[in-house]
């Protein structure tokens, strides 16, 4: 689980092994990560993109970088809270995602990036 709070737009993961849709033979793990992104600020944010580092077992990182997320580009007025679901395939059975959410200020125009801390993607007892 990752809980981080950037200018006030608090981002929470969750993510969990999907093994239905996993293939271990053949070198293919899947991960579902769940997204709340909360404005607990005083203003209005949009986000406008994303950005994922993600680290397989193995040391080899891959960068995504896109506009929104889930085709959306959500505006949070104070209080208002944004959720998704996406996935992950990793070619181990261990590994971890960070970023940012690249946010704009409603009305001011000023940007900045929400952190997304360093989270861990594992096949359960894989670690222990």
């Amino acid at each position: 689980m990752s809980d981080t709070t950037t200018r006030g737009v608090r981002i929470l993961v969750r993510p969990r092994f999907i093994p239905e849709q996993s293939d271990p033979d053949n070198g293919q793990w899947l991960f579902a990560y769940h997204i709340t992104i909360r404005n607990q600020g005083e203003q209005t944010v949009q986000l406008i993109s994303r950005h994922w580092v993600i680290t397989n077992g193995e040391g080899k990182v891959e960068e995504v970088r896109g506009p929104g997320v889930v085709g959306y580009q959500p505006v949070l007025k104070p209080g208002e809270e944004f959720e998704y679901t996406s996935g992950c395939p990793l070619s181990t059975p261990v590994g971890t995602m960070h970023g940012e959410f690249n946010m704009i200020v409603q009305g001011s125009g000023e940007k900045f990036d929400a952190k997304i801390e360093p989270f861990r993607l594992a096949v359960p007892k894989a670690l222990n």
